[in-house]
């Protein structure tokens, strides 16, 4: 279940950083208000998960969720350009948190 919960807080990490692109800069308020929301549940569910999970290990793969998350957004959503080496580096980011949780001692 600890797994589960920082999976998801990950994707609430993807969730609100979308949104404070689109809230440009905090001055659009459905989008801030939606960011400061999601950015809430994820740090939440991060919190919780910790309590199970050893803290680097959660850390990390919240953060690995997040920008991968958040760089997939970009490129299919936001236009950010697609490159090989991008494509290199953001699967060996999943290379990386598979690891992290293999590793992991539960």
């Amino acid at each position: 279940m600890p797994w589960l919960l920082l999976i998801l807080a990950g994707l609430f990490e993807c969730a609100f950083t979308t949104c404070l692109k689109l809230s440009d800069g905090l001055t659009r308020p459905f989008w801030s208000i939606a960011f400061l929301v999601l950015s809430i549940i994820s740090f939440g569910l991060l919190t919780v998960a910790a309590q199970s999970i050893p803290l680097g290990t959660a850390y990390a793969v919240w953060t690995g969720i997040g920008a991968f998350g958040t760089a997939l957004i970009g490129i299919l959503w936001f236009g950010d350009p697609l490159t090989f080496w991008r494509i290199v580096f953001l699967a060996g980011l999943i290379v990386c948190l598979i690891g992290l949780k293999w590793a992991s001692p539960d």
